[in-house]
C-alpha cells in the first residue's frame, strides 16, 4: 500500500515514520497548508492508495488570536485533501480531536455526540470534519485526545523538565481524559487505511485514546513515579489555571466502535508513557 502522509516533524508523523520509512512524508517545507489548494495538487501528483493527514495547526492559545491561519490548516485543507481523494477514489484518514465537544457530563462521548466547541481550535477541527464528510469519498476520521511521545512539545516531556527543576508543581486535578501514544495513533492511522482500501463501508468517524481515563495531576504523578523524580504533586481546579483557550473537563471518548471496526483495543498509556522514557533516555 503506498501511503501519503501529511505532516513531518509532528508526533504522530514522527512515529509514521518509524513504522511505514517508504511512505511519502510532506512536511510545511514541502506543502504549506496555509495554502490549502496545495494539497490537492500534492495528492495528484504522488497517486497515492490512501493518504493520512497528520498535519495541523495544535497551538490550542494561540489559535484565539491566529483562529483565520488555524481554520485554513485545520479546516479548509482536511476539505481539499478530502475532495482530491474523492477524485482518485482512495481514502483519506483524518487525526481530529476531543475538543470538538463541549467537555460536560462525564460520561465518554460517542462519535455520534452532539459537537459543541468551546474554543477556537476546536471550531477549527470541527470544520475540518465537517468538510471531509462533505467530499462523499471514503474517509476515516480519528478523534483523539492528549498525545504524547518522544518528539515533540507535549506534558510528558514539560513535565520532566519542571519535574527535575522544581520540589513540587500544580497540576489542573479537574479535567480528565485519556492520555494517547502518538506510536499507537499512528497504528490505528494504518490500519484504518488498510481496512478502508479493502472495505469503504466502514468509512466514517471514531474514536481511539488511551485507558484508563485520568486527571492532568495523576497523569504528572504518574511521569514522576516511571522517571523516579521526587517532586510533589498539588491539585488545583482549572479556574485557578486560567489560559487563553477553555479546556474541556471532561475528555472521555467512547473507543467502542473502533475496536469492533478495526480490531485495537485502546492503548495502556501507562505501557506507552515506560516506552517514551525508554526513548528519551
Amino acid at each position: 500500500m503506498r501511503v501519503l502522509v501529511f505532516g513531518r516533524s509532528g508526533q504522530v508523523a514522527c512515529e509514521l515514520q518509524a513504522l511505514v520509512p517508504n511512505a511519502v512524508f510532506l512536511g510545511r517545507a514541502e506543502v504549506d497548508l496555509s495554502v490549502p489548494e496545495l494539497a490537492a495538487e500534492a495528492i495528484a501528483t504522488h497517486a497515492p492508495d490512501a493518504v493520512i493527514n497528520a498535519a495541523a495547526y495544535t497551538a490550542v492559545d494561540r489559535a484565539e488570536d491566529e483562529e483565520p491561519l488555524a481554520a485554513r490548516i485545520n479546516g479548509a485543507a482536511p476539505a481539499i485533501m478530502a475532495e482530491a481523494c474523492a477524485d482518485l477514489g482512495i481514502p483519506l484518514i483524518h487525526i481530529s480531536s476531543d475538543y470538538v465537544f463541549d467537555g460536560r457530563g462525564g460520561e465518554g462521548f460517542a462519535p455520534a455526540s452532539p459537537t459543541a466547541p468551546q474554543n477556537a481550535y476546536g471550531w477549527t477541527k470541527l470544520a475540518g470534519e465537517q468538510g471531509v464528510q462533505a467530499s462523499k469519498g471514503t474517509y476515516g476520521i480519528l478523534r483523539t485526545s492528549w498525545v504524547f511521545s518522544a518528539h515533540g512539545a507535549n506534558f510528558v516531556k514539560t513535565m520532566l523538565r519542571l519535574g527535575a527543576e522544581r520540589d513540587s508543581l500544580s497540576i489542573v486535578a479537574d479535567q480528565i481524559g485519556g492520555p494517547t501514544p502518538a506510536a499507537d495513533i499512528a497504528k490505528a492511522c494504518l490500519r484504518m487505511a488498510e481496512v478502508l482500501v479493502a472495505d469503504p463501508s466502514k468509512a466514517g468517524v471514531y474514536h481511539f485514546s488511551g485507558a484508563p481515563e485520568t486527571s492532568w495531576s495523576d497523569f504528572a504523578r504518574e511521569i514522576f513515579e516511571q522517571a523516579g523524580l521526587a517532586c510533589l504533586v498539588e491539585d488545583i481546579p482549572s479556574s485557578a489555571y486560567p489560559t487563553a483557550a477553555l479546556r474541556p473537563l471532561n475528555s472521555r471518548l467512547d473507543c467502542t466502535s473502533f475496536e469492533e471496526n478495526f480490531g485495537m483495543a485502546r492503548p495502556d498509556w501507562k505501557s506507552g508513557l515506560a516506552q517514551v522514557l525508554r526513548q528519551l533516555r
